[in-house]
């Protein structure tokens, strides 16, 4: 018979996973080609031929983030360059020993003339977790981007449908120096429970945010909310900034809901990875 032993706060600290990627480009002959790359620890980039401008894949080798992780991502489209940034997979925010939170910092930098796009596959939230995760965005004044962040908690299909922990998201997009969108929310404790409330989340598992900074963005609000489901919505905030948030009763039903709304804003060029 193996002994469980319980974590306490007196339990000796484990390694922890650290890893950071930093990623420029810069136009080279009409396409997107690298200006510069860094990558350190457990987080790594490939890029796969894109038919439009440059797809990067993020991949953290150490499988999840759990309590004392460290990962920072930076990445800067350079003027008149397309630069994509998606996950492998679906990241995973593992259980963690008691006082212990794992971190994840992104910083995104596009410059005049250049769009770029933030695609992370969903992040599942694992029972006893718990993580902060951090992204700001710099835009130019003619910068355009597409920022998603779907999320899943539980792993309903191992039965997993309560979790207890504590999550905290937070994205900050501004353009030439201005705030442009706060989004931010926390859940801890009963994190099921709390989703459960008709008031926060009408016992929904799954939910996305996504910014749209274009000039087109006033012209696809009503396509957008033709795809949304009751429980979703999306707004304006500026003629050129476009808002949306969904909640879902799980990872597929999310899917079904984003997948039709992803393709339609980047024209049929959604990660193939999303699809596999």
């Amino acid at each position: 018979m193996t002994a469980h032993l319980p974590l306490t706060a007196a339990t000796p600290a484990q390694p922890r996973a650290i890893g950071s990627v930093r990623l420029s480009t810069k136009p080279v002959d009409g396409r997107t080609a690298i200006d510069g790359l860094y990558q350190q620890g457990a987080a790594k980039a490939v890029f796969p031929r894109a038919a439009h401008g440059m797809t990067a894949v993020l991949l953290n080798t150490s499988g999840g983030v759990t309590g004392g992780d460290r990962f920072d991502y930076a990445a800067t489209a350079g003027a008149g360059t397309h630069l994509t940034l998606t996950t492998q997979a679906c990241e995973r925010a593992y259980r963690a020993q008691p006082g212990e939170v794992g971190r994840v910092e992104t910083r995104l930098t596009v410059k005049d003339d250049a769009t770029l796009w933030w695609l992370p596959q969903e992040t599942l939230i694992f029972d006893g977790c718990a993580m902060s995760r951090r992204l700001s965005c710099d835009l130019a004044p003619s910068a355009r981007a597409l920022i998603v962040e779907p999320m899943c908690l539980g792993r309903i299909a191992m039965g997993e449908d309560a979790v207890q922990g504590q999550f905290s998201d937070r994205i900050e997009v501004r353009r030439d120096g201005a705030p442009l969108v706060l989004d931010a929310w926390s859940l801890s404790g009963d994190m099921t429970a709390q989703m459960a409330r008709t008031a926060i989340g009408g016992g929904a598992t799954a939910m996305v945010s996504l910014t749209y900074v274009a000039p087109d963005a006033e012209a696809q609000l009503d396509p957008i909310r033709a795809r949304l489901p009751e429980t979703g919505g999306a707004s304006l905030l500026t003629d050129d900034t476009l808002v949306l948030r969904a909640l879902a009763p799980s990872g597929y039903h999310l899917r079904k809901t984003l997948l039709p709304i992803l393709n339609h804003l980047t024209g049929g060029h959604l990660p193939i990875c999303w699809r596999l």
